[in-house]
């Protein structure tokens, strides 16, 4: 017999997010924006999938403010590079080296550059199913009732590229 309960959790952490086809971004990591709502310039150091749309990481000289696409507007000019290009990429699967005892393979939901290293967003938390079995509680779910994050910010030390 098939154990159901490791079936679904393998098949939830390498479904998209976001459906079957990775939306674009709006912005290119590094690239110099101007952010509306505060009315300054910034880059983009950061992107992560959330609710149904990309939220994007600004570091605007003072501080980071995370916004979504819509508060952005493109200026096509990036940073210079003068670190390592990121080692994923969106939407990448990738085997997560700390999993527990769950499924390894994730997918990376969201990049980062935090200190001038590249971090990537994973979900290491499977969902949870209430006591009656009739219920479904997802990582957004987890969240707006006060729980922990069910999404980790990692390096590319804890993951390893899927051979396929």
């Amino acid at each position: 017999m098939t154990n159901l309960v490791h079936d679904l959790e393998q098949c939830w952490y390498i479904s998209p997010p976001w459906g079957q086809r990775i939306p674009p971004l709006l912005i290119s990591l590094l690239e110099r924006v101007y952010v509306k709502r505060v009315k300054a310039f910034g880059y983009c150091c950061g992107v992560e999938w959330s609710q149904h749309a990309w939220k994007y990481e600004i570091f605007t000289g003072n501080d980071n403010i995370t916004v979504w696409g819509s508060e952005l507007i493109g200026t096509g000019n990036l940073q210079p590079i003068t670190r390592e290009k990121p080692v994923f990429r969106l939407g990448e699967l990738v085997e997560f080296r700390f999993h527990g005892d769950g499924p390894t393979i994730r997918i990376v939901q969201g990049i980062h550059l935090i200190n001038d290293s590249w971090f990537y967003t994973i979900e290491w938390m499977s969902p949870g199913i209430s006591e009656k079995g009739d219920e479904v509680f997802t990582s957004a779910d987890a969240i707006a009732l006060g729980g922990a994050s069910p999404i980790a910010r990692v390096s590319d030390y804890d993951l390893e590229r899927v051979r396929l």
